[in-house]
C-alpha cells in the first residue's frame, strides 16, 4: 500500500491538458445574500425560514463557485448573525442577540437541515457515518481530496486459478458502489472485493458455456443494489445473486441471441436495468424493471452501423462498440462511435435526444453523474452536458486518443497511456495526473470515493480518496 499524490497540478486548464471554460463563471469566496437587511420590529425569523435560507445559499454557490464553496457559504450565513452583535443592521441588546443566536445555532445543529445540504449539494440521499453533519462534513473533505490528488493506491489480490479459456483472465468491466467493488472477467466470472478491507470475498460464475463462440459469456456489465448483485454476458443472460448469501447466481433473463444481437455493454440502478445490444436491427436499447425483472421496452436503431462487429465479438477482443449509462434523475445516455442518445426510462418509447456527430466520438469515454453526462470526440475535446436539457455545463481539450474514463460529482479523470488525468467538470480546468503509470487499461470505474482500474495483465488497482 503507498500514499499517492499529485503527479502535478494546476489551478487552469492552460497548465497541463486543458484550454478548459466552464458554462458558468466562479471565482472568489461566496458572501451570499445579506442578512443585515432590518425587519419589522426585530422580529427572529423562524427555523424553518432560517432552513430554507441556508440550503439557497449553498445550492448557490455550488452553482456559481463548485460544490467545495457551499461549505464556507453556509459557515459565512451563521457568523454574520451569531459572530457580531448585530441583527440586520441594528446593534443590539445582549439578551436580544443570545435570543437570535439561540435560534440559528438550533438550526445550524439541526440534522434535517445537513440531509437536506448533503443531498442537494453531494446528492447523498443515504448515510454512512452517525449524523446527516458528519456525512455532509466526511463528502466535502473526500471531494477536496479528489482535487488536490491525496489518495492512497493499492493492488487487489485474488487466486486466478480455475480459468478454462484463453484471455479468461482479462477484465472487461469494473462497478463500485459504497462497500463493494465488483470485476467482470472474459470468462464470465465475476470477482467481488470488500472495499474496507480489500481482500477478495466472493466470486459469481454464469450457469453455461460458450454456446456462441469463446467470448459469449464474457461479463458485460454489473450492477451492485446492496444486498443484490446483478450482472449480464455477452450472449444476453441476465444473473442475480445475494452478496452476502451462498454466492449462487440465479439466472432471471435468458438471452436470445440470434434475435437480440450481442449483449454489448449493461448498466442500470435499483429500479432499472438497461443492456445495449448490437447484431439485430431495431434491437439496440432492453429496459428491464429491476423490480419485477420484466422485460418493458426494445427499440432503437443506435448499433445498427455496428451489427456485424456485434457477431464479433462473440470469438474476438474487440474495441468497445457502445456505451450505456445510467443517471439519479431515471434516465440513460448511450452512445456509439458516431451517435449518442438520451432516454427517459419511465417513458423510452419518444427519446429526449437523438444527436450524431461528424468528428465521432471515443465510447470509452462516456461516463454519467448524478444529472449531467460526458463524451470525448475524436479531435480530443470533451464536453460535459446536462441529460436532461443538454445544456453545456463545461467543455477541455485533452489532446489526447485512445482514451479510457469516467466522471463522479466533480471530477473527470481519462485514462491514456497507463496515465490518469483529472479535470474538473464545473469549470473545465486541468488539474493534475496520478503519479502511477498503470500500462494498457482495459476497465475504469469510479464514484465520489474511490477509482478502479483493471490493467491489461490483470492486475486491478485501486485508488481510496476518503477523508482519512
Amino acid at each position: 500500500m503507498s500514499s499517492s499524490s499529485s503527479a502535478s497540478s494546476s489551478s487552469s486548464s492552460e497548465d497541463g491538458n486543458g484550454n478548459g471554460h466552464g458554462a458558468r463563471r466562479g471565482g472568489g469566496d461566496f458572501e451570499g445574500p445579506s442578512l443585515t437587511r432590518r425587519r419589522g420590529n426585530n422580529e427572529i425569523w423562524p427555523g424553518p425560514f432560517v432552513e430554507d435560507l441556508v440550503v439557497k445559499v449553498a445550492i448557490d454557490a455550488s452553482r456559481s463557485i463548485g460544490r467545495l464553496a457551499a461549505a464556507g457559504a453556509i459557515a459565512n450565513v451563521f457568523q454574520q448573525v451569531c459572530g457580531k452583535k448585530w441583527k440586520y443592521g441594528v446593534r443590539v441588546q445582549e439578551k436580544e442577540q443570545e435570543k437570535v443566536c439561540s435560534t440559528w445555532q438550533a438550526v445550524s445543529r439541526s440534522d434535517p437541515l445537513w440531509h437536506r445540504l448533503t443531498s442537494v449539494i453531494w446528492g447523498r440521499t443515504h448515510r454512512m457515518h452517525t449524523t446527516w453533519h458528519e456525512e455532509y462534513v466526511y463528502r466535502h473533505q473526500t471531494s477536496q481530496n479528489f482535487r488536490l490528488g491525496r489518495s492512497v493506491h493499492v493492488t487487489l489480490h485474488f487466486d486466478p486459478s480455475g480459468v478454462d479459456i484463453p484471455d479468461g483472465l482479462t477484465c472487461r468491466c469494473l462497478t463500485l458502489s459504497d462497500t463493494h467493488l465488483a470485476c467482470g472477467f472474459a470468462d464470465g466470472t465475476v470477482r467481488l472485493f470488500d472495499l474496507a478491507t480489500r481482500l477478495h470475498v466472493a466470486t459469481f460464475h454464469p450457469q453455461h458455456g460458450d454456446r456462441f463462440g469463446r467470448f459469449s459469456r464474457a461479463v458485460s456489465g454489473i450492477i451492485i443494489t446492496d444486498p443484490r448483485i446483478i450482472f449480464a454476458t455477452l450472449d444476453g443472460d441476465i444473473y442475480v445473486a445475494i452478496i452476502e448469501g451462498q454466492h449462487q447466481a440465479r439466472r432471471a433473463h435468458i438471452g436470445n441471441i440470434v434475435d437480440d444481437g450481442s449483449l454489448v455493454d449493461f448498466t442500470g440502478c435499483g429500479r432499472w436495468w438497461v443492456g445495449l445490444y448490437a447484431g439485430v436491427p431495431g434491437r439496440a436499447i432492453h429496459i428491464w424493471d429491476g423490480n419485477t425483472e420484466e422485460l418493458v421496452y426494445v427499440n432503437t436503431t443506435l448499433t445498427d452501423r455496428e451489427s456485424l462487429r456485434g457477431w464479433h465479438m462473440l470469438t474476438e477482443l474487440t474495441e468497445a462498440i457502445g456505451r450505456v449509462r445510467v443517471t439519479s434523475q431515471e434516465s440513460a445516455v448511450a452512445c456509439t462511435s458516431n451517435k449518442y442518445m438520451v432516454l427517459d426510462l419511465r417513458n423510452p418509447a419518444f427519446p429526449l435526444h437523438d444527436r450524431e456527430s461528424a468528428r465521432g466520438f471515443i465510447v470509452n469515454t462516456l461516463d454519467t453523474n448524478n444529472e449531467a453526462f460526458i463524451i470525448v470526440d475524436n479531435r480530443g475535446r470533451a464536453i460535459v452536458r446536462r441529460a436532461d436539457t443538454l445544456e453545456e455545463l463545461c467543455r477541455f481539450n485533452t489532446r489526447l486518443g485512445n482514451l479510457m474514463g469516467f466522471m463522479n460529482l466533480g471530477y473527470a479523470l481519462l485514462c491514456a497511456a497507463g496515465v490518469i488525468r483529472v479535470w474538473g467538470v464545473e469549470h473545465g480546468q486541468y488539474l493534475y495526473s496520478f503519479g502511477e503509470n498503470i500500462g494498457a487499461v482495459n476497465a475504469m470505474a469510479g464514484d465520489d470515493r474511490h477509482v478502479a482500474a483493471a490493467s491489461s495483465n490483470s492486475t486491478i488497482h485501486l485508488w481510496d480518496f476518503g477523508a482519512q
